[in-house]
């Protein structure tokens, strides 16, 4: 992985509503929790500024990120943010532990690529339809990848690509995959430009009066 994510991060004692709204106000600082493994639950906080300036980055969603507890390194992935519903504001974040034996499951982004060299829209005027932009994955840690590519050069209007499509590195696995091929859902297609679809429909909706007309005619 290109990027090291390593946040400070102190223990958290004082508890309850009043207490997170202070220290966001006050502190400047994120309430926070530490989950999973073998350790009991761990309640941190950090520092807002630092927090904000890692979360910009795309790669730090699905990254294995080192938080330093008071001398204590912990390896974890972001699992959850809780955001004010009208301020730009961090009110909560979850951490799960993650151990370098055990497999992972996160979300990691999609990036679509070759769109503006795509068939279906550089030769047939199709629109691009973005079904999915992220994946459930399972994998070590080691193989955690910051985002996974879809070749879309080659995709020509009508047709649909779908989670087995997708070129998956060694190691990641798709979730959703692993329940059937009944879950191969669809994550990009090249719709047809709405003039033709009209133009289609209007072909369509007319085709039963002119057969009406040569009934009639015959009679």
């Amino acid at each position: 992985m290109s990027n090291d994510f390593k946040l400070n991060v102190k223990v958290r004692n004082d508890m309850g509503k009043g207490a997170s709204r202070r220290l966001r106000r006050l502190d400047k600082e994120v309430p926070a929790i530490i989950y999973g493994g073998k350790s009991a639950p761990q309640s941190i906080s950090l520092s807002q500024n630092e927090f904000d300036k890692a979360l910009a980055n795309e790669a730090f969603y699905s990254h294995i990120i080192t938080l330093d507890v008071d001398g204590k390194s912990e390896d974890v992935i972001l699992k959850d943010l809780q955001r004010h519903p009208a301020k730009p504001v961090i009110l909560h974040a979850d951490f799960l532990r993650v151990s370098k034996t055990q497999k992972l499951q996160t979300k990691v982004p999609l990036h679509f690529i070759n769109e503006d060299n795509c068939v279906g829209v550089k030769l047939g005027g199709g629109l691009l339809s973005h079904n999915m932009t992220e994946l459930d994955i399972s994998c070590l840690p080691a193989n955690l990848p910051e985002y996974l590519e879809v070749d879309v050069a080659a995709v020509e209007i009508g047709q649909i690509l779908h989670i087995s499509d997708i070129v998956l590195p060694e190691g990641v696995e798709s979730v959703a995959l692993s329940h059937g091929e009944s879950h191969d859902l669809p994550i990009f297609t090249i719709n047809k430009p709405k003039a033709v679809v009209e133009e289609e429909t209007d072909v369509t909706d007319e085709a039963p009066a002119a057969e009406d007309e040569e009934e009639n005619g015959s009679e």
